[in-house]
């Protein structure tokens, strides 16, 4: 069967593989959930492993099958398989468990070990291929009237934890009731933050570099959040006119946007870096000052990526949700198809020169 992959390591080495197609019984203990791949959806991830920055092949292979944003419907199952059946549309985790402490209690999310096991991503073959089979432990339903948004579980699901995280860590004050939120980039995971902090009934300011009219504004106001423009206003300048904001999510990218947001979070705030920058880039930065305010102010600054099992859940929860109270807005985050496996040097273009594409996704098979 097809499969899109890449050599890791080896810059701009994207091309069509081919590989057997999996059998339940490849799982032990009959577990195996067999599931044909309707889309799968790419992003900064896939193009950086395209572009040699990281990633590892399985062992014994030279190539790395991409992507990790699954949908798909369930063909076959094991024996001991219950809580999925032949004809469910589901999705699935990327991370799988290691040995330390954190993934034998199900977090492999913030596994301890260095080095981790992520589909698509390190050391295990992804999703950009006509079928996968997987363990029914890693493998989550997705309602039928939410699979024209299934492809973005995944991208929800790291959403979702980022406010699930933020507010557990913040029961250190046993009273945290945020009322204003600034949500830095509007990509896709800004998007679908602004969506679940809408959802909790926070005042979001959704905060990108393009000014209106634009699709991104137009979703984010949508959701009933207000986007700002830094092209005509920074964060300090929108501080000084909402009031300093209970919580920060940066989702930009940007390494000076994210430190230029420390410097305007209000008292026992906190802040959630769900990106990752690349590159030597230098900013200049009021330490002491930033030291000073936030040690006064009792603040936190956490990071959050990927996510397990129980953030697919309450992420395709928010979805639903989102459907109810915004109906047919988050369907908008999907912007550009892909037809077909053999259209992978389109979908990589589109990665890399499309720079207003919200969502880049595979339709893989019709189901």
């Amino acid at each position: 069967m097809k499969a899109i992959a890449v050599k890791p390591r080896n810059p701009n080495s994207v091309h069509l593989a081919e590989l057997p197609k999996p059998r339940v019984a490849d799982v032990p203990n009959g577990r195996g959930v067999l599931v044909k791949v309707l889309k799968v959806g790419v992003d900064a991830t896939d193009r950086e492993i395209n572009e040699g920055l990281y990633g590892n092949p399985p062992p014994g292979y030279e190539f790395l099958v991409l992507g990790h944003e699954s949908f798909g419907i369930v063909e076959e199952v094991g024996p001991n398989v219950r809580h999925v059946k032949p004809g469910d549309y589901v999705t699935c985790t990327v991370r799988r468990p290691g040995t330390s402490i954190f993934d034998r209690i199900g977090r492999s999310d913030i596994t301890s070990e260095e080095i981790y096991y992520e589909r698509g991503i390190n050391l295990l073959h992804g999703y950009l291929t006509e079928y996968y089979v997987d363990d029914s432990e890693f493998v989550v339903r997705v309602p039928p009237a939410l699979k024209h948004l299934g492809v973005l579980a995944e991208p929800m699901s790291v959403a979702d934890k980022a406010i699930q995280q933020v507010y557990e860590a913040q029961k250190r004050l046993l009273v945290w009731e945020p009322k204003i939120a600034y949500v830095t980039g509007a990509g896709q995971i800004g998007l679908l933050v602004t969506l679940i902090l809408r959802l909790r009934g926070v005042e979001v300011f959704t905060i990108a570099r393009g000014t209106k009219p634009s699709l991104k504004a137009e979703i984010a106001e949508a959701y009933g959040a207000t986007y700002v423009s830094t092209q005509g206003m920074t964060l300090t300048e929108l501080a000084k006119h909402t009031g300093k904001p209970d919580l920060i999510i940066e989702a930009t990218g940007n390494s000076a946007i994210a430190f230029e947001a420390m410097s305007v979070l209000g008292h026992n705030g906190a802040i959630v870096w769900t990106s990752i920058t690349g590159g030597q880039r230098k900013v200049e930065v009021a330490t002491d000052s930033i030291n000073l305010n936030w040690v006064l102010g009792n603040k936190l600054l956490l990071g959050s990526v990927n996510a397990n099992y129980r953030h697919f859940e309450s992420g395709i929860s928010d979805l639903a949700q989102g459907e109810i109270f915004y109906p047919g807005v988050t369907q908008k985050i999907l912007t550009t198809p892909i037809n077909g496996l053999d259209n992978y040097q389109e979908m990589m273009r589109q990665l890399v020169d499309a720079k207003e594409a919200l969502k880049v996704f595979v339709n893989v098979a019709e189901g």
